[in-house]
Parts: structure tokens; C-alpha cells; sequence
């Protein structure tokens, strides 16, 4: 709080207060729906794991937080400050990341691991936003880390959060689709030919 009272959304005790619910809301939807809630699934259904990480989980994590400890200097610092009326469409991406991030990872249910794995009885999920791209969560995570910057109305902030959040989501597919095709073969490769991997018809 004492951080986000100084940055130059500060301006507005509104402003501020809405980017602190944010900001630790997507915090809270991490902790929960993407660590909590699949373990307890997979504890309930008794599911074993087999982990081909290959550190993949802590190059998010600690990538991710760099960047946002970046960003945060930068947006303090006053660098490459934007007009500020982009803080709301910049709380509404983080919103809307948020949404489709935790909803992809509600369809996968106990397939879902923090961690790249694979286990017995797993299935290609193909509805939803499956049906378009082979990632929305890594794409709601991208969108989360541009409305971060964007609501932190810091160009400098921006190109931080866009090229570390795209660095280490593209080195964590690069490990999960090596994983997918070794376990699913040519039933996935046939899934890479029908799906894009991040944006819709474009990526």
C-alpha cells in the first residue's frame, strides 16, 4: 500500500484503491484457483503426477516477479508515463486476463498442475477456449501482465511486463507441448495443426 500510494495513479484515492484490489484479487486467484483448488482435485480423485517441469514453474515465478518489481520502478520513476485515462481499460484487461485464465484453468480440473505434468487418464480438453488456442491461460496471463502495466501508465512498464510475461510463457510451452506430444503423439501434433497457440486465427 505504501509503494502503490506513490505511483502516480496515486492521485486518486479510487484509482488507487481499485489497482490494490487488482492487483492482489489476481494475487489471491493464483494462490486459489491455480494452486489450491488442483491439488484438491487431485487429491479427492487420488491422481499421481509425473513432472516434466524442467524448471519450467520457476522461471515464471521468479521471471514474472522481476518484471513486475520493474515495473513498478519504472511507473514510480515517472518513466514513459501515459494519459491517464488508460488506467481503466488497463484494470479492465487485468480483469478480463484474469476471467479467462481462471476459467481455462477450471476446464482442465485436476489436469491442471502448477507444474508441467503428465498423468494417467488425461485427456486433450477441447472446449471453450481450447476449441480456438492450446494456452488461454498463459494468454490470460500475458493480458493480465499488459493491464498491470498499462494501469501503472508506464510505456516502459508495459514493455517490461509484455516481453518477460511472453519469454516465460513461450519457454513454459515449449516444455508442456514437448511433454503433450511425447505422451499423446500424433493426436496432439494433429491438435497443434488445428489450434493457434496464443491469439485466436493469429498466433
Amino acid at each position: 500500500m505504501v509503494i502503490i500510494s506513490q505511483l502516480p495513479i496515486s492521485a486518486s484515492g479510487t484509482e488507487a484503491l481499485l489497482f490494490t484490489i487488482a492487483f492482489f484479487g489476481w494475487m489471491a486467484s493464483e494462490i486459489i484457483g491455480a494452486m489450491i483448488f488442483p491439488r484438491l482435485r487431485r487429491y479427492r480423485e487420488g491422481t499421481r503426477l509425473e513432472t516434466k517441469d524442467r524448471r519450467s514453474g520457476l522461471v515464471v515465478i521468479f521471471g514474472l516477479l522481476v518484471a513486475i518489481y520493474l515495473a513498478f520502478g519504472l511507473s514510480l520513476a515517472g518513466v514513459a508515463l501515459l494519459p491517464g485515462w488508460l488506467f481503466y481499460p488497463g484494470i479492465a484487461l487485468m480483469v478480463f486476463g484474469v476471467f479467462l485464465r481462471q476459467w481455462s484453468i477450471a476446464l482442465l480440473g485436476g489436469f491442471f498442475s502448477a507444474l508441467v505434468s503428465v498423468q494417467e487418464g488425461q485427456t486433450i480438453i477441447r472446449k471453450g477456449p481450447y476449441r480456438y488456442v492450446r494456452h488461454p491461460s498463459y494468454t490470460g496471463g500475458i493480458m493480465i501482465m499488459i493491464g498491470i502495466g498499462v494501469a501503472l501508465l508506464s510505456w516502459g512498464a508495459v514493455l517490461v511486463l509484455l516481453l518477460a510475461s511472453c519469454g516465460v510463457y513461450g519457454y513454459r510451452i515449449h516444455v508442456e507441448e514437448k511433454a503433450l506430444v511425447a505422451k499423446f503423439g500424433d493426436e496432439y501434433r494433429a491438435y497443434m495443426n488445428e489450434t493457434k497457440m496464443l491469439i485466436p486465427f493469429l498466433l
